[in-house]
């Protein structure tokens, strides 16, 4: 192909990729339609996210999917009545054209598979969130919830919760929302209304409400009833903590972004979401390296069985630890952060056996901090009941992230030269990294990847959907 064809390539995709945004957004905003390929998600895609998100199928799939092969499935769903669902596009798009020479019955075909969405009653009432704690994973949280505004958006942000209130407060927790030295920049507009307490974030009006105890908020008072409290901060874990935000007015449930103590659900999204009930009030999200190894540990455990484990996490600094030698409570975490590798205890391995029962008792774990602000990493070390090698075992993995219940919490690589920056902003539980896999007769070990803060939040929302009850069905199946 000669130089300038490759420039026409590019153009025609870009064109392409741009046509395909406006109606990527109103699907979303109107209709509530998600559009993904092969589990990448286009909301609030740039087009140069859209064409990488093409590229990607043909490493998974094998051929290519050219957005001039998509685009008519996107404009074939702009036509649909369809609500409230996540539609793969990509799946549609290649199954399609492996039977089909032109797009003569795309219509009908569209139609066909996405009958179950079609004309599905929309008679959810959105939901009021509010976070308690604005740090890193609220912020986070705040993101996410915020890239979802529109008419049809069923989870709604209306208020953060803060301890503080000196001058100048609303402005800097405003500045943390638009800037994130990690994330990067807010992908939009972020306004301070000093009159009212509040930040207006992409036309989401956030209530910003100064208390120091969880009961002592009327949310009422903001027009807030029937909310979701999400507790970010990681001062209350048990029941009777977590139990004084219920009784402030207009909050109705409980979600924890850490493990809980006690009784409490400790729901990883994608394992065991399907046990919470109507009537759980208070749940815990467990903690970012439990829901990194727990889909694997299903998916491995469900083929092969698992004899018992070992897991050890090389995970990024975290907020608790000293930034220079000082004094802390814990063992070792008060040297350095930035300068130190730190060994300390984790009971991610044992809260495996709240979302997975089957591994009761059969893995340790341990955790070594390191000296980067984010992206971790769990080595999983397992004794199976069935023999296997690394080809095998990865090929079913890979076939996990592509096409099983999982697929939204498991990633694949088989790149060679990925390192952890390239993980920040991942959206999935866990990335599994074929080329490290060691497995040969009835030993393996897997190394996964995961943003213990992006991909951990992203978690966190799925459980957030679950208890208030606005799952919505994803097509294909």
């Amino acid at each position: 192909m000669s130089a300038d064809k490759h420039l026409q390539s590019w153009q025609e995709r870009f064109e392409m990729a741009e046509a395909m945004q406006p109606l990527l957004g109103k699907l979303y905003r109107n209709q509530g339609v998600e559009v993904v390929v092969y589990g990448k998600p286009l909301l609030n895609a740039s087009t140069i996210e859209i064409i990488k998100a093409h590229r990607l199928v043909r490493r998974h799939v094998g051929e290519k999917l050219r957005l001039r092969e998509s685009f008519p499935f996107v404009q074939a769903l702009s036509k649909l009545a369809v609500k409230q669902c996540k539609v793969d596009i990509g799946k549609l798009a290649v199954n399609y054209w492996r039977d089909h020479t032109d797009t003569s019955e795309i219509e009908s075909y569209m139609a066909k598979s996405l009958a179950d969405a079609i004309d599905h009653a929309d008679d959810i009432a959105p939901r009021d969130v509010v976070l308690y704690g604005f740090g890193r994973i609220g912020r986070l949280l705040a993101r996410l919830l915020i890239e979802r505004t529109g008419r049809s958006n069923k989870l709604r942000l209306r208020a953060i919760v803060l301890r503080g209130g000196k001058k100048g407060d609303l402005e800097k927790r405003a500045s943390l929302l638009r800037r994130d030295s990690v994330h990067g920049p807010f992908n939009g507009s972020v306004e301070v209304d000093e009159e009212n307490n509040a930040i207006i974030a992409n036309g989401t009006y956030i209530q910003v409400i100064y208390a120091n105890s969880p009961d002592e908020v009327d949310y009422t008072k903001y027009g807030i009833n029937d909310a979701l409290v999400v507790d970010n901060t990681g001062i209350w874990k048990d029941e009777a903590g977590l139990g004084l935000h219920l009784k402030s007015p207009g909050a109705s449930k409980v979600l924890l972004t850490a493990p809980a103590k006690g009784a409490i659900k400790n729901i990883v999204y994608g394992v065991n979401e399907g046990d919470i009930t109507p009537e759980d009030i208070i749940v815990s999200a467990a903690s970012c390296t439990t829901n990194a190894i727990t889909p694997v540990l299903k998916a491995v455990n469900d083929k092969y069985g698992i004899e018992n484990g070992h897991v050890e996490t090389i995970h990024s600094y975290t907020n608790d630890q000293n930034l220079i030698d000082n004094y802390h409570s814990a063992d070792r975490r008060g040297r350095s952060a930035p300068l130190n590798m730190v060994i300390t205890e984790t009971g991610a391995a044992k809260a495996v056996a709240k979302a997975l029962p089957v591994l009761a008792g059969k893995l340790t774990g341990n955790a070594i901090r390191v000296p980067t602000p984010n992206v971790s990493m769990a080595i999983i070390s397992m004794n199976l009941n069935a023999e296997t090698n690394k080809d095998e075992l990865n090929e079913y993995l890979k076939d996990i992230a592509l096409q099983s219940p999982l697929q939204n919490q498991i990633d694949y690589t088989d790149s060679t030269e990925i390192v952890s920056s390239d993980l920040v902003g991942s959206r999935y539980a866990g990335v599994v990294d074929s080329q490290a896999t060691i497995a040969e007769g009835k030993r393996a070990i897997l190394y996964v990847w995961y943003d213990n803060e992006f991909g951990y939040s992203c978690q966190v929302v799925g459980v957030m959907q679950t208890m208030l009850g606005l799952t919505t069905l994803s097509l294909p199946a």
